[in-house]
């Protein structure tokens, strides 16, 4: 439950301000009672659908890049520290990488990344027609 508040805090609070304003206007006079339950029942489930959908995906390219990293393979995390150069980082065993639990970290460099934002780096194949 810990990963899930964690992975999808943002979406959630999304998802709370959208049934926010689906109650706001549910709720005023000129709307009939048949349509304000159909208000929330779509927000509701159209949330719950994206939600649950998008914590699937994430967990499950969570496992894959854990077990690619277990394999030596190179990893690459998404670096919001610096937007004008690298946006991302290559992590490997290789160069000192340690994953803990749902993060990787490194002596060299001062902050950590969550596997929830990256991906195995995969090598782009050479297609030339002569």
């Amino acid at each position: 439950m810990n990963m899930f508040l964690e992975l999808e805090a943002g979406n959630l609070t999304i998802g709370l301000f959208f049934l926010l304003i689906a109650t706001i206007v549910g709720t005023r006079p000129f709307v009939r009672s048949g349509v304000k339950k159909f208000i929330f029942a779509t927000v509701i489930a159209v949330f719950t659908i994206l939600i649950a959908g998008h914590y699937i995906i994430t967990t499950n390219r969570m496992e894959s890049v854990k077990s690619a990293f277990g394999d030596g393979k190179k990893i690459e995390c998404e670096s919001r520290l610096n937007r004008k150069a690298a946006q991302s980082v290559i992590v490997s065993k290789k160069l000192g990488w340690k994953l803990e639990g749902d993060l990787f970290s490194n002596p060299n460099y001062e902050r950590t990344f969550h596997t929830a934002r990256c991906i195995v780096k995969v090598k782009p194949k050479l297609d030339i027609k002569k």
